[in-house]
C-alpha cells in the first residue's frame, strides 16, 4: 500500500510541476465538483482536465505552435533604405540622397516548406497535449481507485471494530458466568487496539491521497473532496487485436513521432532547396547622378549557393539522418506499445479474475467461517481464539477484495493510456453499483 501511494505521489510530482507558477490557483468552488454528493472517476477526470495547471501549460504551447504556422510561410518584411551625402548640403544641386525599396524572394517552394515545418511542429505539440491528457487521465483514475479503496477499507475496519466490540461483550458475559476465560476478554481488547491503529494509519493515507488529488485540481491540499461512488463492476477488456488497431492508429505518442518525421522531411526538402539561389528585387531613386535618366534604378540580386565548404551537403545529410532517426524511433515505439498492450490486458484480466474469486468464493467462505466460530463460542463449544482467527481472516479477505478492485481500476486506467483512448465500456458502467466490495450485508457506514 505504501509503495503504491508513493508511486502515485511521484507521478503526480512529475505531472503538476507548474501548479504553483504556471497559473494562479483557481477558486476553491470548482463548478465541476459543486454539489456533488458522491464522486465518480469520470467527474474527477473532467474536473482535473479543466483545472490542472500543467495541462494548461501544454495547451498554451500547442496554441503558440499553431500561431507560428502562418508567419513561417510569409515573406520577409520589405526593406526601405535611405542614404544622404552630407557634404552636398548647401551645394549648387542641393542635398544629394538615395532612396531604395527592396524585397527578398526565396526560391520557389521554400516558403511552403518552411510552413510545412511549422505545421508539423504544431501537430507534434498537439499530440504532446493529447499524450499529456492521457497521462493525466490515467493518474487521476489511479488516484480515484486509491480514494475508493481507502474509503472502503475504513468502512470495513469500522464494521469489524463494531463486531469486535460485540465479541468483547460476549467474552465478558461468558467470563462473568464462569464459562469463559479472562484471556478471551484481554484478547478482544488487543484486537480492538490493533484495528484502532489500522484506522489511524488509513486516515493518514486518506489525507495523503486527498492532497495528491487536490494537487491535480490546482487546489489547496486540505480542500474537501466528495466521497467516492461505487466503482464499476469489472468487465472483460476488448480483444488484443482491437486494442492494437486502436493504438497503432490513434495513439498520440505515435502520432507525435509521425509529426516529427513530417517535420524532418520538410527540413530535408529545405536543405535540397538551399542549393538554389534566393532573390532580392529593388527599386530606388538616386540624386547623386546628374543625368535624370540615371537617377531611377531597378535591380535584382541573388546569392551564389556554392558548396565549396560542404556546408549545404552536410546540412542535407543531417536532415536525412533525422528522418531515419525518427522512423526507427516510430518502429521502436510501435513494438513497445504492442508489448505494453499485451501486458496491460493481461493485468486487467488477472485483477478481474481475482475480484471474481474473492466475490464468489473467498468472501462468502470467510463470512461462513466467522459465523460458525461465533455460534460455537456462544454455545460453549469453541474457543475464543478460533473466533478471533476467523474475524482476522474475514477482515483480511474483505480488504483484499477492496484492494483487488482498486488494482483492477488502476490496471484498466493503464490499459486505456496504452491504447490511447478510453475503452468502450468504461464509461457505460461507471455508475453501476459495485456489490463486489460488499463483504457482509448491512454493514454500517464509516464513523469518524
Amino acid at each position: 500500500m505504501r509503495n503504491q501511494v508513493g508511486g502515485l505521489m511521484a507521478l503526480v510530482v512529475l505531472i503538476v510541476p507548474l501548479t504553483g507558477i504556471a497559473a494562479p490557483p483557481l477558486h476553491e468552488n470548482n463548478p465541476s465538483l459543486q454539489d456533488v454528493q458522491v464522486l465518480t472517476a469520470e467527474q474527477l477526470v473532467d474536473a482535473v482536465l479543466a483545472r490542472n495547471a500543467g495541462l494548461q501549460g501544454l495547451t498554451a504551447a500547442a496554441d503558440a505552435a499553431n500561431y507560428r504556422i502562418e508567419p513561417a510561410g510569409a515573406l520577409d518584411d520589405p526593406m526601405l533604405t535611405y542614404a544622404g551625402a552630407p557634404k552636398t548640403a548647401g551645394g549648387p544641386r542641393g542635398f544629394q540622397e538615395r532612396v531604395e525599396l527592396s524585397q527578398s524572394l526565396p526560391w520557389p517552394g521554400k516558403l511552403g516548406l518552411r510552413e510545412d515545418v511549422a505545421r508539423a511542429r504544431a501537430e507534434g505539440e498537439e499530440q504532446s497535449l493529447a499524450d499529456g491528457r492521457l497521462t493525466l487521465k490515467a493518474t487521476t483514475k489511479s488516484l480515484f481507485a486509491e480514494w475508493a479503496y481507502i474509503h472502503r477499507t475504513l468502512q470495513i475496519k469500522h464494521a469489524h471494530r463494531d463486531l469486535l466490540t460485540e465479541l468483547r461483550s460476549v467474552a465478558e458475559t461468558q467470563y462473568a458466568s464462569g464459562r469463559g476465560r479472562q484471556q478471551d476478554v484481554l484478547q478482544a481488547e488487543v484486537e480492538l487496539a490493533r484495528i484502532d491503529a489500522d484506522i489511524v494509519t488509513h486516515q493518514r493515507r486518506r489525507r495523503e491521497v486527498q492532497a495528491m488529488i487536490n494537487g491535480l485540481l490546482n487546489r489547496s491540499p486540505q480542500s474537501p473532496l466528495p466521497p467516492p461512488a461505487s466503482p464499476p463492476t469489472p468487465t472483460e477488456p476488448p480483444s488484443l487485436v482491437a486494442l492494437q488497431e486502436i493504438a497503432l492508429e490513434e495513439h498520440p505518442e505515435l502520432r507525435r513521432i509521425q509529426a516529427r518525421i513530417a517535420e524532418a522531411d520538410a527540413r530535408h526538402g529545405l536543405a535540397e532547396k538551399d542549393y538554389f539561389p534566393d532573390f532580392k528585387l529593388s527599386a530606388g531613386y538616386n540624386t547623386l547622378w546628374e543625368d535624370a535618366d540615371k537617377q531611377w534604378m531597378v535591380g535584382v540580386s541573388i546569392n551564389l549557393p556554392f558548396d565549396f565548404s560542404g556546408k549545404r551537403s552536410a546540412t542535407q545529410n543531417a536532415a536525412k539522418a533525422e528522418v531515419t532517426r525518427h522512423q526507427w524511433q516510430l518502429t521502436d515505439r510501435e513494438a513497445q506499445l504492442l508489448a505494453r498492450l499485451e501486458q496491460g490486458r493481461a493485468q486487467v484480466q488477472e485483477t478481474r479474475e481475482i475480484v471474481a474469486i474473492h466475490r464468489q468464493r473467498l468472501v462468502p467462505l470467510a463470512e461462513e467461517s466467522l459465523n460458525a466460530a461465533v455460534a460455537d463460542y456462544r454455545a460453549g463449544q469453541g474457543s475464543f481464539l478460533s473466533v478471533i482467527d476467523a474475524e482476522r481472516q474475514q477482515l483480511r479477505t474483505q480488504d483484499n477484495l477492496a484492494r483487488a478492485h482498486a488494482d483492477y481500476l488502476r490496471a484498466l486506467a493503464a490499459l486505456e493510456q496504452t491504447a490511447g483512448q478510453p475503452l468502450a465500456n468504461s464509461r457505460s458502467h461507471a455508475t453501476q453499483m459495485n456489490r463486489a466490495l460488499t463483504g457482509t450485508a448491512g454493514q454500517p457506514p464509516e464513523q469518524e
